[in-house]
C-alpha cells in the first residue's frame, strides 16, 4: 500500500472519529448558556448578507440565460418560473448556498481552531479533561445546521425573487405567470431540506478537523483554512451526488 492511500485512510479514520464524537457529544454533552447562539450568530447573522447578494445575482443570471436558451426553441416562457424554482429547490439553492458557506463559514471554524491549536489551548482543554470535541465542535456543529438550512430558505426566496424580477424586465413574463408552482412536488422540498441539513453537518465537521490537525505556527493556520475550504467544498459536491442519487431513487425511480 502506498505512502498516499495509507494517508487518505488515516484522514478518513481521524474524520470519521471526530464526526461519531460529535455525534455522541451532541446528545449527552452540557452546553453553557450562550454557546450555540454565539456560534448561530457567527454562522448565520455574519453570512446573511453576503449569501443573500450571491444568490441574488445567481438568480438574475440563471433565469437571463435560462429564458435566452428557451427563447431559441420555443416562443412561450410560460413555464420559465416553474422550472426554475424545481431546480431551486431541489438542487439549485441548498448546493450553491452551501458552497458560499463553506468559503466563509469552512475558513472561519479551521482559523479559530488551528489557532487554538497552535498556540496549546486545545493542549490545556485536554488537560482539563474537557474534550475539544465537545467544547468547541458540537455548539457550532448543532448551529450550522439550524442556520444553514435558514439561511438557504432565506436565500432561495432572494434568488427566486430577483430571478422573476429579471423574467418581468427583460422577458416580460408576468409575477403570476413566474409564481408557477405546477411542477414543484413533495419529494423535492425533502430533497432540497435534506441537502441543507447534510450540507449544514458536513462543513463544520470537516473544517473542524481541520483545524484540529493543524501542524506548525501561522503557516499551518493558513494551510489548514485554505484546505478547509477545499475539502468542504468537496464534502458539499460529493453529498450532492449522493443525496440527488437517493432521491432519484426514492422519488422519480
Amino acid at each position: 500500500m502506498s505512502a498516499a492511500v495509507r494517508a487518505i485512510l488515516l484522514d478518513a479514520r481521524e474524520l470519521q472519529s471526530i464526526f461519531l464524537r460529535t455525534l455522541y457529544w451532541s446528545f449527552r454533552g452540557k452546553r453553557e448558556p450562550g454557546d450555540v447562539a454565539r456560534q448561530c450568530y457567527e454562522v448565520g447573522n455574519r453570512s446573511l448578507f453576503f449569501l443573500m447578494v450571491t444568490m441574488g445575482f445567481i438568480g438574475m443570471i440563471l433565469v437571463f440565460q435560462s429564458g435566452l436558451q428557451a427563447l431559441r426553441v420555443v416562443p412561450d416562457l410560460t413555464m420559465l418560473g416553474a422550472t426554475f424554482l424545481e431546480a431551486l429547490v431541489r438542487d439549485l439553492g441548498p448546493s450553491i448556498g452551501a458552497l458560499m458557506l463553506a468559503t466563509r463559514v469552512g475558513a472561519g471554524i479551521a482559523a479559530e481552531i488551528g489557532s487554538m491549536v497552535v498556540t496549546e489551548q486545545v493542549d490545556a482543554l485536554r488537560m482539563c479533561g474537557v474534550d475539544p470535541v465537545d467544547f468547541l465542535v458540537v455548539p457550532r456543529f448543532v448551529a450550522s445546521m439550524l442556520m444553514t438550512t435558514t439561511l438557504i430558505l432565506l436565500a432561495g426566496l432572494v434568488s427566486f425573487a430577483a430571478g422573476g424580477a429579471t423574467a418581468w424586465f427583460v422577458f416580460d413574463v408576468q409575477p403570476q405567470t413566474y409564481m408557477n408552482l405546477s411542477l414543484l412536488d413533495r419529494g423535492d422540498v425533502i430533497i432540497g431540506l435534506s441537502k441543507c441539513l447534510g450540507y449544514g453537518a458536513a462543513i463544520p465537521i470537516v473544517s473542524a478537523w481541520c483545524g484540529l490537525t493543524t501542524r506548525g505556527g501561522s503557516e499551518g493556520v493558513g494551510a489548514a483554512t485554505t484546505s478547509a475550504v477545499v475539502n468542504s467544498s468537496l464534502a458539499v459536491i460529493f453529498l450532492d451526488l449522493l443525496f440527488s442519487g437517493a432521491g432519484f431513487v426514492i422519488f422519480d425511480g
